[in-house]
């Protein structure tokens, strides 16, 4: 009886969080400058595609996505700092990413999922 419990377990399709790639997310620019020309790419690849969204200081920008994968780089060029790629974001399963930069430590993100 528990081997076909298991089996039964087993053949459930994976939830839409794990199986749905990555979708729309609002983008915080959590920078010190104002970004421009961002980009967007399948980590690993090097066919970067505008992104749309390039809120100020602080601000945020809706941006509307849809990819099967989950791992992205994002490219911006950040005022008074020049171009700054943030490599290896999940998107799957996130609200918000949030761009921060700082010139002792570097470029990473922050989630809120």
């Amino acid at each position: 009886m528990k081997q076909v419990a298991l089996l039964a377990l087993l053949l459930v399709p994976a939830s839409p969080a794990v199986a749905g790639g990555a979708s729309s997310f609002t983008l915080v620019n959590g920078t010190s400058g104002a970004l421009s020309d961002v980009s967007i790419r399948r980590a690993g690849t090097n066919d970067w595609k505008p992104l749309g969204a390039a809120p100020a200081a602080g601000a945020r920008g809706a941006v509307k996505f849809s990819d099967p994968d989950c791992a992205f780089d994002i490219r911006a060029n950040v005022g008074g700092g020049g171009s700054v790629t943030w490599a290896g974001i999940n998107l799957c399963a996130v609200k918000s990413v949030v761009l921060k930069k700082d010139d002792n430590a570097g470029a990473w993100v922050d989630y809120d999922q």
